[in-house]
């Protein structure tokens, strides 16, 4: 993407702001994968962005977004990371605000709070990097003239240039990763329902242990554990970057990691065509690396779920379906790993070796799906198949 851009981010709030008596750390309350530039990419449900990007050619210019995300957990504090990581020209954003959402695009009077970089509330980020702005805090008054939704028409399923929300927690608040493909994107789920596997899981933590514990999702549909071994916005995949490639900055580099959720390996056999053992090295060399740069971190990976007979023909395969059973096999057997969450099991149907009929209707867009992502009924059995104590292992008991 390239040109000036005025971005405006909206933060929902959802439940009441609740801040820490103790707020000592950063931690990731909501983040992004990047990927790109546009067009790549899986626009869920809303494929058509010509209104935000008439050209791929000249990206963004002098135009606004307002983002709505869902932070996982509050804190006294905030703060965003912008990325222009797959971008191939310089861009400058200018009037950079975070605010609570109203309704729609509509910002709640008084929370619209501008951000600054480096006391500057311009700043140009070169193609392949990313910045992190200054704090900001609630309370301050808005300093925005623009809370109505009027000047923002369009909606959108995508993201643009935002892939992190930080929040200022008390010491003791862990971050969890959920990652992936679109089966932890979310794909194949109600559209702003809050119902994809990680969503639940969420929901499971904080009713048990408050905000002792933050769920990210950094999935991407189409991703892949090891391919495209070429990835670059010269050469982009619908995809994004493979799994193992973009571990730095969709994990490693988020605040307060404490354990991952990793979910992958169906788009390897039915897009790729990939190798088991192409696979399992992907997981085994990830691995290392996260235990490398995390010490101590939790990695529990979780089985693929069925594609058998999918619409999606490259996925439907019988060929494929058992690559995936060879591959579940090393995930429940290898001892790599600190546990193993079988997702597979809780949504397989053994008559038809397809995931359960009750699981594919598609909650997205309607119609009764393709077979190989879950919809809402779906998500929620993985999320609830997941036991707490495997990911919490400091307070599970």
């Amino acid at each position: 993407m390239q040109g000036f851009v005025r971005a405006v981010v909206a933060v929902v709030a959802l439940l009441a702001l609740s801040v820490p008596a103790r707020a000592d750390r950063w931690i990731a309350s909501w983040t992004g994968s990047a990927q790109g530039p546009y067009p790549a990419g899986n626009a869920t449900a809303q494929p058509e962005l010509r209104f935000a990007f008439p050209s791929p050619e000249l990206g963004a210019r002098d135009q606004s977004f307002r983002l709505v995300v869902r932070p996982d957990v509050w804190g006294g504090q905030t703060r965003i990371r912008l990325s222009n990581v797959f971008g191939t020209r310089p861009v400058t954003f200018d009037n950079v605000f975070v605010g609570l959402q109203h309704s729609g695009a509509a910002i709640v009077e008084g929370t619209n709070v501008a951000a600054q970089f480096g006391g500057k509330s311009s700043i140009t980020i070169p193609a392949g990097e990313s910045v992190v702005s200054d704090l900001t805090a609630p309370g301050d008054g808005s300093r925005s003239s623009e809370i109505a939704e009027t000047g923002f028409p369009f909606s959108t399923t995508s993201w643009y240039f935002l892939d992190e929300v930080d929040m200022s927690v008390a010491d003791r608040t862990q971050l969890i990763v959920a990652f992936g493909d679109s089966i932890t994107d979310g794909t194949g789920t109600t559209i702003n329902g809050d119902d994809r596997w990680p969503d639940v899981l969420s929901r499971r933590l904080h009713a048990r242990f408050g905000d002792d514990y933050v769920i990210v999702n950094q999935g991407i549909g189409g991703n892949q554990v090891a391919g495209p071994s070429d990835y670059s916005p010269d050469k982009p995949f619908a995809g994004g970057p493979s799994a193992i490639s973009r571990l730095d900055r969709d994990v490693i580099s988020l605040p307060g990691v404490a354990a991952v959720i990793w979910m992958e390996g169906i788009n390897d056999f039915g897009a790729a065509d990939a190798a088991v053992e192409t696979v399992e090295n992907g997981y085994s060399n990830g691995v290392a690396r996260l235990r490398e740069r995390i010490p101590g971190v939790t990695i529990v990976a979780a089985t693929l779920t069925s594609a058998l007979h999918s619409i999606i023909a490259t996925h439907g395969r019988v060929e494929v379906d058992a690559k995936r059973k060879a591959l579940n096999e090393f995930l429940r057997t290898s001892k790599i790993f600190d546990g193993v969450v079988d997702f597979d099991a809780a949504t397989f149907d053994a008559a038809t070796g397809e995931i359960k009929s009750a699981m594919q209707p598609n909650s997205s867009t309607g119609g009764p799906g393709d077979k190989l992502h879950p919809n809402r009924a779906g998500y929620a059995a993985m999320g609830n198949a997941i036991e707490l104590e495997m990911i919490t292992p400091r307070k599970g008991k």
